[in-house]
């Protein structure tokens, strides 16, 4: 039975995911919306599931964490294709390790903090991404995160991703200091949308190299920006940290 419901879920991804190219990366993300009242009950909940995931040193997995200024905790694994979905996750070895009551009780008082949890699937564009000296989500030193996100319709999506395609050539031609990430939404967001991830320091680092990079991309840029604010169905800027704490990389 769990067989057929797994290969049930992988046809429907097919049919209703469009098709990624070879020039985008996968990843799942996971996202906790935390209530505010709760952010430092959740934190320690997480301290104690991350001192055990170091402990046993759990293999086979990785994860980025995001966490925006509004309190949404951010879980970004790479996958190579859908089927990864349907892999066992961290979980199940730290019930082998830890037990299957203290595990069950750690995330029991998780889930007291938090009314929603998400999980969906988006894409690294790297033809329209922008980062000419390499693409990488990290960047040493650089953990602050500006997200602007571009909500598209069928009617508009060409339109946007060709200001994007515009946006990149003058980047590249005027050689821009700002660099960025677009990522596509894909199957379970709220949405199709498209969102460029950009990195600095911090809120004033981001501040100062963008008024920096103003003389040098000049007018055309923002031109280009505004034609594609106006053929979005709507836009939404996030803040957000990179959490070194709270992420893992199996060795």
């Amino acid at each position: 039975m769990k067989t057929l419901k797994s290969t049930l879920v992988l046809v429907i991804l097919l049919m209703f995911t469009p098709m990624l190219s070879n020039a985008q990366d996968m990843y799942r993300v996971h996202e906790d919306i935390v209530k505010p009242s709760h952010v430092m009950e959740y934190e320690g909940i997480l301290a104690e599931m991350m001192a055990m995931v170091n402990k046993h040193q759990i293999t086979d997995a990785s994860w980025l964490c995001s966490v925006t200024s509004n309190s949404h905790y951010l879980y970004v694994s790479s996958i190579k294709n859908y089927a990864d979905i349907d892999k066992p996750s961290f979980i199940t070895q730290l019930i082998e390790k830890e037990g299957r009551d203290k595990i069950a009780d750690l995330f029991n008082r998780m889930d007291k903090c938090y009314d929603t949890e998400l999980d969906y699937i988006i894409s690294l564009n790297k033809d329209l991404t922008y980062m000419p000296e390499g693409i990488s989500q990290t960047q040493e030193g650089q953990n602050y995160r500006n997200y602007h996100i571009l909500y598209v319709s069928p009617e508009n999506r060409t339109i946007v991703k060709e200001k994007l395609k515009e946006l990149k050539a003058l980047n590249e031609a005027k050689k821009s200091k700002v660099y960025y990430r677009v990522y596509n939404s894909g199957f379970g967001t709220d949405g199709e949308y498209v969102m460029v991830a950009i990195s600095a320091k911090d809120a004033l680092d981001m501040e100062q190299t963008g008024k920096e990079n103003d003389a040098i991309v000049g007018k055309e840029s923002q031109d280009i920006i505004n034609q594609m604010y106006f053929n979005c169905l709507r836009y939404e800027k996030l803040e957000a940290n990179i959490r070194p704490d709270l992420g893992y990389t199996s060795k």
